[in-house]
């Protein structure tokens, strides 16, 4: 991913707060388009990077699970 996307991205959302940040997540996800999940990524990542090892290994139980379905 170019690095001004991700600059960009983080720029947009930098200082919303939980419930705008949720609305992003939501919004991105009803939406449905393509172009919205590099956002969700770069999010991602940045709660991966802020996450414990614990709760890295819960996200990727529910991920896992999920997947299953």
């Amino acid at each position: 991913m170019n690095l001004n996307l991700r600059n960009a991205i983080v720029h947009n959302v930098s200082g919303n707060s939980q419930a705008e940040l949720e609305d992003t997540i939501v919004d991105a996800i009803q939406n449905g388009e393509e172009k919205m999940l590099p956002g969700l990524g770069v999010l991602f990542e940045i709660i991966w990077q802020n996450s414990s090892e614990e709760e890295k290994k819960e996200m990727l139980g529910t991920l896992e699970s999920g997947l299953k379905h």
